[in-house]
């Protein structure tokens, strides 16, 4: 909470007498052709020698779930707020352009992305019934807590889903997802949702598909969303159109 990993301090520690032997064998190792070590290059990395190859946690599921449905369907042009830059946006940028809102400034210059600042609660620039594909990943539950610099407002998740129902066109895809569960807010992180709250924020919609991420089990795919109404925290994917 104050900036200090205990657990990984420990075991960066613990990777402290592994570091010594590998420096060690690499020094005796080493020919005139090699690189050299230099003391005033030290630098450490100790807790990677027990870590996996990657990771397939809860935030590679959800984007790669939104990348495979929105590369499916194929839209002409797709909209994103609040998702990932370096991931879910990254993947859909490769076969599509890309339009990202969000309260915070994005200098870029990368091909097919644009970028647009705005308060996403009330989507003032988009009019009614004109987005054929759209996306907020792990966004909304964050909203009117002031942790990105947004102001204080306890509504804005709900006021930021009906504006999404507004936007979306008859017929388009919004991709939506929260952490679902227990319903509370644990500011100023973020707030977990009873899925009944979400269907009935986007009660003009209809729910095409949804699916659920448990950080225990991984990805649980066309489920009921009530399955979820009683779990502790997941992350709750949702895929709707408009009638």
């Amino acid at each position: 909470m104050f900036g200090f990993d205990m657990v990984a301090f420990l075991k960066a520690t613990a990777g402290l007498p592994k570091f010594g032997r590998t420096l060690l064998q690499y020094r005796r190792a080493c020919s005139a052709d090699d690189i050299r070590f230099e003391w005033a290059s030290l630098n450490p990395i100790l807790g990677d020698f027990q870590q996996q190859a990657g990771s397939c946690g809860e935030y590679f599921l959800q984007d790669l779930w939104a990348s495979r449905l929105i590369f499916k369907e194929h839209p002409r042009e797709h909209v994103d707020i609040g998702s990932r830059i370096d991931g879910f946006v990254a993947h859909v940028l490769t076969f599509m352009p890309v339009t990202v809102i969000d309260i915070r400034p994005l200098s870029s210059a990368i091909p097919g992305l644009t970028s647009r600042q705005e308060d996403a609660t009330e989507l003032a620039g988009i009019a009614d019934n004109t987005v054929e594909s759209i996306s907020s990943l792990s966004a909304a539950e964050h909203f009117g807590l002031g942790r990105y610099g947004d102001p204080i407002q306890p509504g804005a998740s709900r006021r930021f889903m009906h504006a999404l129902a507004r936007v979306l066109r008859p017929g388009g895809r919004l991709y939506f997802s929260v952490p679902v569960g227990r319903e509370r807010l644990c500011f100023n992180a973020h707030r977990v949702f009873a899925p009944s709250t979400v269907l009935e924020a986007f009660s003009e919609l209809d729910l095409l598909s949804f699916s659920y991420i448990d950080p225990q089990d991984g990805f649980h795919p066309g489920v009921a969303p009530q399955r979820c109404s009683n779990l502790e925290y997941s992350c709750g994917l949702f895929e709707f159109t408009k009638r």
